[in-house]
């Protein structure tokens, strides 16, 4: 090899990529998001979808692990559960506490949102409890006959 330190030497095929810069978000990015959440907690769905549709990724996650689409489950908001579902939320996510999208809305007893989830092909058996469980132990007839009958 030279001695000229201009000279750089071949990439090694073996080596792993460089890992991208990861950048820091502005507190006002972090608002802006945090905003998102709350706004699916409430059911706005034309604001989030509004959002979503110039960019705003539909699998957007929080610190806990909840994205729009559990959130929306859980707060019974079944207009954006089926708009989120539309633009391609993935049904399978798990929160920290290892709970679906179909786990929050068998415990909120909303079979319209149970209906769509699991015609968008969500798994039952995903989380833990999974939804039949979760079912049984609240005594949730309703829920437990959409379950087994997967839509």
């Amino acid at each position: 090899m030279d001695d000229d330190p201009t000279t750089t030497p071949p990439p090694d095929p073996d080596a792993e990529p460089a890992a991208e810069p990861v950048a820091e978000l502005t507190d006002a990015q972090l608002a802006f998001l945090t905003s998102v959440f709350d706004l699916a907690r409430e059911g706005e769905t034309g604001t989030v979808v509004g959002y979503l549709d110039r960019g705003l990724p539909v699998n957007l996650t929080n610190s806990k692990g909840d994205t729009l689409l559990i959130l929306a489950a859980y707060h019974e908001h079944a207009d954006l559960v089926r708009a989120l579902l539309k633009r391609g939320a993935d049904t399978a996510r798990i929160n920290e506490r290892a709970q679906t999208a179909l786990v929050a809305a068998v415990f909120r007893d909303q079979g319209e949102i149970v209906a769509d989830l699991l015609a968008a092909g969500a798994d039952p058996q995903l989380g833990s409890p999974n939804a039949p469980a979760v079912a049984d132990f609240f005594a949730l007839p309703r829920m437990s006959a959409l379950l087994s009958s997967d839509g």
